[in-house]
């Protein structure tokens, strides 16, 4: 039986995004091990039928030593579990893993570097010297006869010198969204006109900009509400604390709830989903709105525009504008019809590009051409 390794920071981040390909990688006959950092799901992995590795790594760390560490505890993983092929995912783990997979010899590498985060959303000199580095060693470096890269969007693959139109590449709707965890539901009573973001609470994800875009549209009589969900990232530089996120709360109009866990609960129970980041892969929380039939705004960034097309789905506003935010809540606000056919139509584009099903059969082909080419 043929093995497939996946390199990933956390544990919680597989099981909420990639299950659908590890599931995919089962259903071709592999066997799955994971490599991870354990927290709270590590039984859940276990439970699928995969062995896990435990991998004690700071995610948020820019430290070369603590770089250095993990590439030569992922080094000898890599060696031991003597995987066919190595899927690496986020960003990290596709340069320290995948240079890791490479010294070790193995057959066939796969890289997902979602969400570029920090490297691509910082400016400084520093910055650009390691986004420079980065980008020389995924897209040169590890790039070989049997490496495949698997992107979320058309945008990113030119940050590493990709043609996102090459062989060598395999464009995919996210990890895929089950429907039927999602059914498109019809909007709750309004007013008021609720609206939802579902993210880590750290900065590049919009929040502060969300807050103040609703501030601005309740200042302007548009009667809406804005509900935050999701926890601060402690491992995060950019996390928003805990106090502000409190503060928030005591404002008329505005309620953080923290993580929770069923989030189909929470589009059927609001009218419009909402995330003004900086930059994504492709946002999750976006696709499980549009498969429950939600009108979108968000920032005009890579990621989100994959997901939605400004007028079609939702309404694209550019990054950082308040304004243009505060506006757009208050047209969604004041007309339920546009807010039917445009959540009609995010619906519609979910079916068509970011099913679990859609995902999973371009992730299972990629496999099997690896596994063929043995």
């Amino acid at each position: 039986m043929p093995k497939i390794l996946y390199l990933v920071t956390e544990d919680w981040f597989f099981v909420s995004h990639f299950l659908p390909m590890a599931r995919a990688a089962q259903d071709c006959g592999f066997k799955v091990a994971v490599a991870t950092r354990v927290r709270a799901d590590g039984e859940r992995l276990k439970a699928e039928g995969f062995s896990v590795s435990a991998i004690e790594s700071e995610r948020g760390s820019a430290s070369p030593l603590v770089s250095i560490r993990d590439f030569f505890y992922l080094l000898r993983i890599v060696r031991r579990e003597r995987a066919d092929i190595v899927h690496c995912i986020a960003l990290r783990s596709v340069v320290i893993g995948g240079m890791a997979a490479k010294l070790a010899g193995t057959r066939s590498l796969v890289l997902a570097p979602t969400g570029l985060g920090h490297l691509w959303i910082e400016r400084g000199i520093v910055v650009r010297v390691a986004r420079q580095l980065v980008s020389r060693i995924v897209g040169w470096w590890l790039r070989g006869p049997r490496t495949r890269y698997l992107f979320e969007n058309r945008d990113d693959p030119h940050e590493f010198g990709i043609d996102p139109d090459s062989a060598d590449v395999t464009l995919v709707g996210g990890a895929g969204v089950d429907p039927a965890n999602f059914p498109r539901s019809e909007e709750p009573a309004a007013p008021p006109v609720k609206v939802a973001v579902v993210s880590r609470m750290i900065r590049p994800k919009g929040i502060v900009e969300a807050v103040e875009a609703v501030r601005r549209a309740r200042a302007a009589g548009a009667p809406v509400e804005l509900d935050l969900f999701g926890e601060p990232d402690p491992d995060n530089p950019r996390s928003i604390p805990l106090e502000t996120l409190q503060r928030w709360s005591e404002e008329p109009g505005i309620t953080w709830h923290g993580r929770v866990a069923d989030i189909g609960r929470v589009w059927r129970e609001h009218h419009v989903a909402m995330l003004l980041s900086y930059r994504e892969g492709l946002p999750r929380s976006l696709v499980e709105a549009a498969a429950a039939g939600r009108p979108i705004v968000a920032t005009d960034v890579p990621g989100c525009r994959e997901v939605i097309r400004n007028g079609q789905e939702g309404i694209l506003v550019p990054k950082g504008n308040i304004e243009a935010a505060a506006r757009a809540l208050g047209t969604l606000a004041a007309d339920p019809e546009l807010r039917y056919r445009l959540g009609a139509a995010a619906n519609a584009r979910f079916q068509e590009r970011f099913t679990a099903d859609a995902v999973g059969q371009k992730v299972r082909d990629l496999y099997l051409s690896l596994a063929r080419a043995e």
